[in-house]
């Protein structure tokens, strides 16, 4: 029986290597000079640290453009709050989402069931295993989904004929 897998993964490479990016322009930038703001990567979170807030605004603009020039999805980044201490320090920390969470396969999972189209997904963990009786009904699933705005970036991967 055709299958596929709709799965929401990042790139760790494309990851680090905008993280990289954005280090270096942290280097050379003029009003970041002396300022002991860092950019770390820790897994999946990028953790950055400035003397003050409207740096650490900053730090997030940079970051979040190498990341959008790497083609990473907005939707696979969650944002925090960033949190001024008492002497003005900064912190923040910005986490790449990986896998689909319940509520959105199960989100996904009505779609396609509301759609018409004579597939069957099945949740798997943090993907979503669709069945058909042909390719062209696979097909017609993954348009669909694509078509759909979904809170996570969507991709299909284990095409099976």
């Amino acid at each position: 029986m055709p299958s596929f897998d709709i799965v929401s993964k990042v790139n760790s490479m494309e990851v680090e290597n905008a993280v990289n990016q954005a280090q270096k322009e942290l280097l050379t930038r003029f009003d970041f000079k002396g300022s002991g703001a860092e950019i770390v990567l820790e897994k999946h979170e990028i953790k950055l640290k400035a003397m003050d807030n409207f740096k650490i605004r900053a730090l997030e603009e940079i970051v979040v453009a190498k990341l959008a020039k790497r083609g990473i999805s907005m939707k696979s980044i969650d944002r925090g709050e960033a949190e001024v201490s008492p002497l003005g320090h900064a912190r923040q920390v910005i986490k790449i989402k990986q896998g689909i969470d319940g509520p959105t396969a199960k989100q996904i999972s009505l779609f396609l069931r509301e759609s018409k189209i004579k597939v069957t997904a099945a949740i798997q963990g943090d993907e979503l295993r669709v069945n058909g009786k042909s390719r062209d009904d696979l097909q017609e699933a993954i348009a669909a989904v694509r078509d759909h705005d979904f809170p996570v970036a969507v991709s299909f991967v284990n095409f099976r004929d």
